[in-house]
């Protein structure tokens, strides 16, 4: 039997590219070799794109570049191929589905989903629509309260306005919600550039260097909770995995809590709830794909306060992390699902969603 070619690209250009490469190393390394024929695509943070075929433990510490060969992918319907140019001598690799592995802006955020749509080939996870709206999380919390949809009290900002503007954007969250407060950049996971404020001055400092990240800031009211993680997988039919808990190692979830604390965070899968809880995490995960017209994967993250029991949905990640530490895959193994299997599982799916998409006319 014919091995499936499948590029797996990792990398990227946004703040989020070293966890990129530690989870493209997980997943390449644990795909089934007698199954798939692999092969790597490196973005750099300049935004060149590359073909990788050496030691894939170099993908993980970033030298994987310096043994890899430029390489272009034509938004050519009929192509379906990553082209290099060597010495002169041009090579196609031709490609059956794509894995992207990319978090945040310029990867996760419906841009490359744009090029791999025009390409006319499957790709695990959402497409352009939801993944765009999920990596903006005003966005995300608008139609999520739209639907009904429990999200926490939150402000939203602009770079444009500052500095001039900070004093006002300070009063209006005092106004609002006051302190202790969360600020994020509007599109970056991974908890980059995010900051807890808790007066004035933090508030100020949280700002600006949110807008060191992206042109919209979120500001989010402070509630004590319990964070909540779910992993939800399909297409039409998406199902929930068993929820799981972050006991972060700093006052919140950051980013270094997240990758590099030396495992001093506790992951905690599945969650200790009771049953009437897990399956109302469960069920508001999948209601919240289904809102935001997500296929293949989501990591639905929650806010459970421990003072009313309420569940907020915080953020849908569409691309999640797939490090060896990472909640996505965790949580489907406690489900009762692999890594191996779960990988299976979205090429899969990737596949199931470009052959109903072929069926629809683009005419009249």
């Amino acid at each position: 039997m014919e091995k499936l070619k499948v590029g797996v690209v990792f990398g990227g250009q946004s703040g989020e590219h070293e966890v990129s490469l530690m989870s493209a190393y997980s997943i390449i390394n644990v795909m089934d070799k007698t199954k798939y024929e692999i092969i790597p695509i490196g973005i750099t943070k300049d935004g060149r794109w590359h073909v990788y075929f050496g030691d894939i433990s170099k993908i993980r510490d970033g030298s994987w570049i310096d043994e890899a060969i430029p390489i272009f992918l034509p938004p050519d319907a009929g192509s379906k191929c990553a082209i290099a140019l060597n010495n002169g001598v041009e090579t196609r690799y031709y490609i059956d589905v794509i894995f992207p592995v990319l978090h945040g802006p310029r990867g996760e955020d419906g841009t490359v989903q744009g090029l791999f749509e025009l390409m006319n080939i499957p790709y695990v996870s959402c497409g352009v629509g939801s993944s765009a709206v999920c990596m903006d999380k005003v966005f995300t919390k608008k139609l999520l309260k739209q639907e009904g949809l429990p999200v926490v009290d939150f402000k939203v900002f602009y770079k444009k306005d500052l500095p001039d503007g900070l004093s006002d954007m300070v009063m209006e969250v005092e106004q609002s919600f006051g302190y202790p407060c969360f600020v994020k950049p509007a599109n970056l996971g991974s908890s980059v550039g995010v900051s807890k404020a808790h007066d004035r001055e933090e508030l100020k400092k949280a700002i600006m260097l949110a807008a060191e990240f992206d042109r919209k800031l979120l500001v989010e009211r402070f509630i004590p909770a319990r964070e909540i993680e779910c992993s939800v997988l399909g297409n039409d039919d998406p199902a929930a995995s068993l929820p799981g808990e972050i006991i972060p190692s700093e006052e919140f979830y950051s980013y270094t809590a997240k990758y590099f604390d030396g495992g001093k965070s506790k992951l905690l899968i599945p969650a200790p709830l009771s049953a009437e809880e897990t399956e109302r995490i469960r069920d508001l995960a999948v209601k919240a794909f289904k809102a935001l017209d997500c296929s293949g994967m989501a990591r639905v993250d929650f806010l459970l306060s421990k003072v009313t029991g309420v569940a907020y949905i915080n953020e849908v990640n569409t691309i999640p992390g797939f490090t060896n530490i990472s909640m996505y895959p965790k949580m489907w193994e406690a489900s009762g699902l692999s890594y191996g299997e779960l990988i299976d599982r979205l090429i899969e799916l990737a596949i199931e969603r470009h052959r109903k998409k072929q069926e629809l006319k683009l005419t009249l």
